[in-house]
């Protein structure tokens, strides 16, 4: 059996992809579960961390006693979020999903969920451990994203997260814990993208462990082309207007890149006409009041057949993200038959085929996103541009391939 670990479900980026990769095993025969600290919903083998309304305050406890940890040491409020500590977790190795499983498969385990002690618990149970790694954290001193900083090639030390950077600073410390528990570890790790996966084949921590690109999953049969006009009307959007679509789980967090979106816009003043913007995600509206273009804000989306109207809704989704992994959101709208225009960044130029599929615009470029932008309307919505995105997710994230990947990898490790 193999058992998920991931501080969310269906929630984030990570916990989405988690969620998703257990129901593709499942499908495919693998018995899979999921321990999620958080569990949004009941699904199909997936387990909270308890079951009592004083194990969920347990859970936030550790959550924010994490977040306390470092709040004294942050370097500003913008970083609050971007580092983990992982100095409090929960001790889950007497778990009984823990102790049955044949593999424990982690994902992104922060936030008061799962501690570096936590990790060398279950590390020192001798079980094979399958790691995907959904951002940075996992080859860096604590940072989830290294915002140009190359310390965690050699060592890190002096974090530019940190107020008071030192030598022997907490990513110092972070860095040493896990180079000593990697050291014990029979261990697989995954990236979902070839950005990352060269990155983890470099950093100090992780280049001498087995490590290997398979990326995230998604069910094509959900995420599919619906007509656009109702799905318009379903949010009561415009029929004869340009729609362009921003999404993420946090609007307003700077590394999604928002500013440049805006810049973008502002750029084609002179070619706007007709031009409209709806947004979905966690946002504060008001910072919309000078946009460009009208803007139609359909709020927080978490169920699949609203999110499938909103993105067959839209004539392009923009991802102008300055750091990131193998963003779900541009899997799921090119499923739906949705051309992308993004930045030359992390993943993203591995899921958007220039000029094929969408835009790779060059990295915090307004005027190259808006050029992106541009050369996507000028198709005015060619059915065979719709068709390449489509088929780029079939080919490369359905369920079945990605699954019968994994299962290649637990196969290994449980065979020697």
């Amino acid at each position: 059996m193999v058992l998920h670990l991931s501080t969310f479900h269906l929630e984030g980026g990570a916990g989405v992809a988690a969620a998703r990769l257990h129901q593709a095993l499942l499908k495919s025969g693998i018995e899979s579960s999921l321990l999620a600290a958080f569990p949004s919903k009941e699904e199909q083998n997936v387990y909270g961390l308890g079951n009592s309304k004083w194990d969920l305050r347990k859970m936030w406890a550790r959550f924010t006693a994490e977040r306390l940890l470092f709040y004294p040491q942050e370097a500003d409020q913008s970083v609050r979020f971007a580092f983990s500590p992982a100095g409090i977790g929960a001790d889950i190795s007497a778990h009984p999903l823990v102790r049955k499983a044949d593999i424990l498969h982690l994902h992104w385990i922060n936030f008061g969920f799962l501690s570096l002690q936590s990790l060398e618990k279950l590390f020192a149970l001798n079980k094979p451990i399958v790691w995907t790694m959904h951002d940075m954290w996992t080859m860096t001193g604590g940072c989830h994203y290294n915002r140009g900083c190359e310390r965690f090639l050699s060592h890190c030390q002096y974090c530019p997260y940190l107020a008071k950077p030192d030598i022997y600073d907490i990513s110092f410390t972070q860095f040493e814990a896990k180079k000593a528990l990697y050291s014990q570890a029979k261990t697989a790790l995954i990236s979902p993208s070839l950005w990352l996966d060269t990155l983890a084949k470099k950093a100090a921590l992780t280049r001498n462990l087995n490590s290997f690109c398979i990326p995230n999953c998604i069910d094509t049969t959900l995420f599919r082309p619906v007509d656009k006009l109702a799905a318009r009307h379903a949010f009561g959007l415009p029929a004869d207007k340009k729609l362009i679509l921003f999404t993420g789980a946090n609007i307003q967090d700077k590394r999604k890149g928002f500013v440049y979106f805006k810049q973008a816009l502002e750029c084609m003043k002179s070619v706007s006409a007709g031009i409209e913007v709806m947004l979905f995600g966690k946002a504060d509206v008001s910072g919309f009041s000078d946009f460009p273009v009208p803007v139609h804000y359909i709020g927080k989306i978490s169920d699949t057949e609203t999110m499938v109207n909103a993105y067959n809704a839209a004539d392009l989704i923009v991802v102008p993200s300055l750091e990131d992994n193998l963003p779900n959101t541009i899997m799921e709208a090119m499923a739906c038959g949705t051309p992308a225009v993004g930045f030359d960044t992390g993943g993203i130029p591995e899921m958007i085929d220039h000029q094929l599929n969408g835009f790779v615009a060059e990295q915090r470029s307004a005027d190259s996103l808006a050029a992106g932008i541009s050369w996507v309307l000028e198709q005015n919505g060619s059915p065979a541009l719709s068709a390449a995105a489509r088929e780029k997710v079939v080919n490369h994230y359905s369920e079945s391939l990605i699954a019968s990947r994994y299962q290649a990898i637990y196969n290994s490790l449980l065979n020697g």
